[in-house]
């Protein structure tokens, strides 16, 4: 087995804004794998580290991309030796299934990628000046999305409510859905009654409302909150089945937020999915700033589980330079037009 890497720099259309700052470019690298008899086939994977968040964005990164894609050529990988590398696992993941499928970008053989179902996601509305913000709104609801999710803990919050409700005094919760995500943003003495005010907009869910390791207050919160909370960085890092049993067990969150490249590929989430749905949590898939090669592979695999409800699939539109696939919008829908072509990428 032949495995090479190459950077990829993707370009924002703006400023994208969340409570960790603003991005105007995002740095990912893809893989390669394939059999030197064979060089015509390649399985792509994308290696997709977030700033501040991923536990793999460290300074050796590269070094230690090599270092793993060079045991994994010569089959001494193991899965211990990716634990402190969620995002290595999960493009290794995508770029094995990738190769046994004919390296066609088909990672799950499903209705999906026959271009024969669409999946319902988000509109998402990013941080910034309350005009932007407003602006986005409005072209989210124009062009046709029932589920609206709105970062929240940037601005301030009374011109967030504000923001919230402009779309619930034009639309019902039944007619629009609205999520908002914190990313840990609420500070620990001021979120149970800042989720009261917002439980006055009719809210669907808030993602992460507090940071992390905060383990009995959001234990408390979840038990108080008059908002169902999604739990979403507070499950990076975990590996072991019985750890992530005991979190959820202790929280007891009404949802979760999967995002396989910080979590560590779709078997480690798939353990999520399994131990959630046996304590009666709901779940959803996110991408989370991937290029078009790993949010294909996220839809993919999402449209291949028994998925309910609207996912997070809606980054795709984000770049100026994402690469060329068949993966398209429309009306709150992320679809695959099968009449297009995937855009080759260099190694």
């Amino acid at each position: 087995m032949i495995a090479k890497f190459s950077p990829y720099t993707l370009d924002f259309k703006f400023e994208a804004g969340t409570s960790r700052g603003s991005l105007s470019q995002k740095n990912n690298f893809f893989i390669s794998l394939q059999h030197p008899e064979n060089p015509d086939c390649k399985g792509i994977g994308e290696i997709n580290v977030l700033k501040g968040l991923s536990i793999d964005d460290r300074e050796d990164l590269v070094s230690q991309i090599a270092y793993l894609l060079q045991k994994f050529e010569r089959q001494e990988l193991h899965k211990n030796d990716l634990q402190l590398f969620p995002a290595i696992r999960f493009a290794l993941e995508t770029a094995q299934k990738d190769l046994a499928n004919g390296g066609k970008r088909l990672i799950y053989a499903t209705n999906f990628e026959r271009g024969e179902q669409k999946i319902p996601i988000n509109g998402l509305v990013w941080m910034g000046k309350k005009e932007f913000m407003l602006t986005q709104i409005h072209q989210k609801i124009e062009a046709g999305y029932t589920c609206i999710k709105m970062k929240v803990g940037a601005i301030n919050f009374k011109e967030e409510l504000d923001l919230l409700r402009v779309i619930r005094k034009n639309f019902s919760e039944k007619e629009i859905i609205l999520r908002v995500d914190a990313n840990g943003a609420f500070l620990e003495n001021e979120a149970l009654e800042k989720l009261k005010r917002l439980s006055e907009l009719a809210l669907h869910s808030i993602e992460q409302p507090i940071a992390t390791k905060q383990y009995e207050k959001m234990a408390e919160l979840c038990e108080k909150s008059p908002v169902p909370i999604a739990l979403d960085e507070e499950l990076i890092g975990i590996w072991a089945y019985e750890d992530k049993k005991r979190l959820l067990e202790q929280l007891k969150p009404a949802y979760i937020i999967l995002k396989p490249a910080l979590l560590g590929g779709f078997e480690a989430s798939e353990e999520w999915i399994e131990i959630a749905e046996k304590q009666g949590i709901g779940w959803w898939v996110t991408s989370a700033l991937e290029s078009n090669i790993g949010l294909n592979a996220i839809a993919q695999w999402t449209s291949h589980l028994a998925y309910q409800g609207h996912q997070g699939l809606g980054t795709g539109q984000l770049y100026t330079n994402n690469i060329g696939s068949p993966l398209f919008i429309e009306k709150g829908f992320l679809g695959y037009d099968v009449r297009q072509k995937w855009q080759e990428i260099s190694f």
